[in-house]
């Protein structure tokens, strides 16, 4: 049951991170972001990865419960990709703010 309540927290983050990094690359701008924020999200992803590689009995089924990581895998690759706009779109302010 406890994997359950897992899975179903790691899609929907999969489901929103998505969603913000399309935002992040139309709005063009960094105003409202926090990279704090984005960096201990960034960060508590690497932990749970982590946390699934210690742990024995996980590691011991991996072959029947790849999927996690995978989704652990993906949602992280999602967040540094907001923290790329989050520098891209920094750039992007101190430029409109020279013009």
């Amino acid at each position: 049951m406890a994997e359950i309540f897992e899975i179903t927290m790691i899609i929907s983050f999969g489901i929103s991170w998505p969603m913000n990094v399309i935002k992040s690359y139309r709005v063009r701008t960094a105003k409202g972001k926090s990279l704090s924020f984005l960096c201990l999200i960034f960060f508590g992803y690497i932990a749970g990865i982590a946390s699934k590689f210690v742990n024995p009995v996980y590691m011991s089924q991996i072959a029947e419960k790849w999927y996690v990581l995978f989704f652990y895998f993906i949602n992280l690759i999602m967040v540094g990709a907001d923290i790329c706009l989050y520098a891209r779109n920094c750039k992007l302010d101190k430029s409109a703010e020279k013009e």
